[in-house]
């Protein structure tokens, strides 16, 4: 199967209800790598790569996101892939 990557940005309410945690656990469960980061207009953003069937797996549960979350969309944009990165983490908040 291919591997791609995408740039995420979760809109909707999901900065302070543990939304970064959240995704890292289910990027790592879904074997993803890339990363995660609050940005400074509410949103939640990162990038993902991996198997394609994990990727459509791991948008799903961002567009359901952590209990305390609400979700109102997730816009997905497709990247090049990188080579060599070996986790998915959280960075830098960017305001």
């Amino acid at each position: 199967m291919a591997i791609k990557r995408i740039h995420f940005l979760v809109h909707g309410d999901v900065q302070g209800v543990f939304f970064r945690k959240f995704t890292v656990e289910k990027a790592t469960s879904h074997s993803l790598t890339g990363y995660v980061r609050n940005i400074g207009n509410g949103k939640v953003e990162g990038e993902a790569q991996g198997e394609e069937e994990s990727i459509k797996h791991f948008l799903k549960d961002l567009d359901k996101g952590p209990l305390a979350a609400h979700v109102i969309r997730v816009d997905k944009t497709d990247k090049e892939v990188l080579e060599g990165e070996g986790e998915f983490r959280k960075v830098k908040n960017v305001r």
